[in-house]
Parts: structure tokens; C-alpha cells; sequence
């Protein structure tokens, strides 16, 4: 580590309205607390001359390095997980937007069953003539044929039911709250439902596997409990309450055995 103290700095010309005036300058730049390398060394010296060549004031420099944050892993042994009450691991609070989610998606279902309940009992059969040569070919197909009626009938029923159910998994593998219950050994997911209640869920602590670290995950965080198909999703603009904790529990990548 190096140590810079003292700068001195060359004689300074000031020049003033209409008249000139040669006022030798000498003087010493005190620095404190500075601990760098040579190279900072060397950036801060030239900065000082810079500021030295100012006509109007003498610049005193305090300027303190600043580092990029490092994130330093804790040991397994550094962390108590043996709590002795339940713990709140993680908390999202975001009741609204789920239930546009839900609402959206009931919408969705009833205009998609009522377009293929339309599609069913309106569309007739009407058959076009062949002799007919010169029609483009989107005017010689009869819709109302069985094979197409039937066919739109049920393709709208499952956009409005596929786009339904993918909202329902969506909010019920949403966790509002990750909760480590007293003694360590349990977890307890606590995710939103379609009409606004909490689903509450305890596993083994040993049961649950993160799949990415809490400083990678960008978007989402994506949680697997084994024997449960699916994720688990943890939403990163909730509040990790307790890091250090969540990290060597639920935060843990596990491998089980098939």
C-alpha cells in the first residue's frame, strides 16, 4: 500500500485587470486517509496539478477511493439455522396485480367459450357450387361443414381455457411469503390464489432446491419442491428479509436421488 502526503506544486503568474504581477507560490497539499495503489497515486498527483493551474482559488483535495462492492460468502458454520421462532425469509405484497392477472384471465375464458358456443349453434351448412372456377379459395370453404365447425368450436374453448388455467398456475405458484419455521427443519411457501385468499404449503427444508443463486436470479427466482410438479416462483422486486438465512436454506441447490 502506498502513501500520499505531501504535493508540492510549482510557482504560479496571476495576471490581473491591466496590470501583471509575477507571485511565487508554494505551497503543500495535504491528502489524508489515502489508501491506494501507485496507479491511483499517480491520477491523483495529476489532478492536483490541474487544480493548481487554477487562477482564481487554491483547490484543497480530500477526495476518498471508492471500490466496487464484492459480495463475500459466509460460512455454512457462521449460520445459525436453528431458529428459535418463525422466521419471514421473503415477502411479496402484490394483491393487485394478481387479481387483473385473474380478472383478465376470466374475461379471456368467457368471450373465447361464448365465441365457440356462437361457432356451434350459428354457423350453417352452406355448400358452394363447383362449377364455380373463378372464386378465390377462402370463399369456397363452408365453414359451416362439420369437420369446421366443429374444429373452431373447440379451438375456442381451448384458447379461453388454456389462457385460464395458465393464469390459475401462474398466481397459485406465486409466493407472497417464504417462512422458516421454529427449529430450522421446515419451510412454509404461503403463495396467492385466483379469488384473493393465501395457500399455505409446509415441506422439509431438505425437500426444496433453488434453482439459481439470490445475486443471479434477475426476473424471477425459481424454486422446485420435490414431488410437486412445477415451480415455486419468488419475484425479485420482493424483500429477501433475512439474506443470509434464505441463502443456506431455501436458497440451497439440492440433488435427490430418483
Amino acid at each position: 500500500m502506498y502513501a500520499c502526503k505531501y504535493l508540492v506544486l510549482p510557482s504560479l503568474n496571476l495576471i490581473g485587470k491591466g496590470w501583471h504581477r509575477s507571485v511565487p507560490f508554494q505551497y503543500k497539499v495535504t491528502i489524508n486517509e489515502l489508501h491506494c495503489s501507485l496507479t491511483n497515486n499517480l491520477i491523483y498527483t495529476s489532478a492536483a496539478h490541474i487544480c493548481a493551474r487554477n487562477l482564481n482559488r487554491l483547490c484543497i483535495m480530500g477526495h476518498r477511493p471508492s471500490f466496487p462492492k464484492v459480495f463475500v460468502s459466509t460460512s455454512a458454520l457462521d449460520v445459525n439455522t436453528k431458529v428459535v421462532k418463525d422466521v419471514i425469509l421473503y415477502r411479496y405484497d402484490n394483491p393487485k396485480f394478481f387479481r387483473i392477472v385473474n380478472i383478465f384471465a376470466l374475461c379471456q375464458f368467457g368471450f373465447w367459450t361464448y365465441l365457440s358456443h356462437f361457432a356451434f349453434t350459428t354457423m350453417r351448412d352452406a355448400p358452394v357450387s363447383k362449377d364455380v372456377d373463378n372464386l378465390p379459395w377462402w370463399r369456397r370453404i363452408n365453414l359451416g361443414e362439420n369437420k369446421y365447425r366443429n374444429g373452431l368450436t373447440v379451438l375456442s374453448f381451448l384458447i379461453g381455457y388454456g389462457i385460464l388455467t395458465a393464469a390459475w398456475f401462474f398466481t397459485l405458484k406465486s409466493v407472497r411469503y417464504l417462512i422458516l419455521r421454529k427449529g430450522g427443519d421446515k419451510l412454509t411457501f404461503v403463495t396467492y390464489t385466483p379469488f384473493g385468499k393465501n395457500r399455505m404449503l409446509t415441506v422439509d427444508v431438505n425437500k426444496v432446491s433453488s434453482q439459481e443463486s439470490r445475486q443471479n436470479a434477475r426476473v424471477q427466482l425459481p424454486i422446485k419442491v420435490k414431488n410437486y410438479r412445477l415451480f415455486f416462483v419468488l419475484d425479485m422486486k420482493g424483500e429477501f428479509q433475512n439474506p443470509k438465512l434464505f441463502d443456506h436454506t431455501a436458497g440451497l441447490k439440492r440433488e435427490w436421488k430418483t
